[in-house]
């Protein structure tokens, strides 16, 4: 991924969830995938996906059964 692309993908996520605090950041020494983070909360990676010449993205996000316990 390119600066470019990876500012597409950044905007695109923002126009999908609504939210200014998502940033796509490219990952150090990789160029098939970029970090997602929503404020300073890693979320997930964003893989490239070029198979049958045919661009396309995928967003992976693990969810932990802890993140799924109420706070409060």
């Amino acid at each position: 991924m390119d600066v470019q692309e990876v500012g597409k993908l950044d905007a695109h996520l923002k126009r999908v969830f609504g939210t200014p605090k998502i940033r796509v950041v490219p990952r150090p020494k990789k160029d098939d995938s970029a970090e997602v983070y929503i404020g300073q909360d890693f979320v997930g990676v964003l893989f490239v996906d070029d198979e049958d010449d045919d661009r396309s993205f995928q967003f992976q996000m693990a969810i932990l059964e802890d993140d799924l316990i109420e706070q409060g």
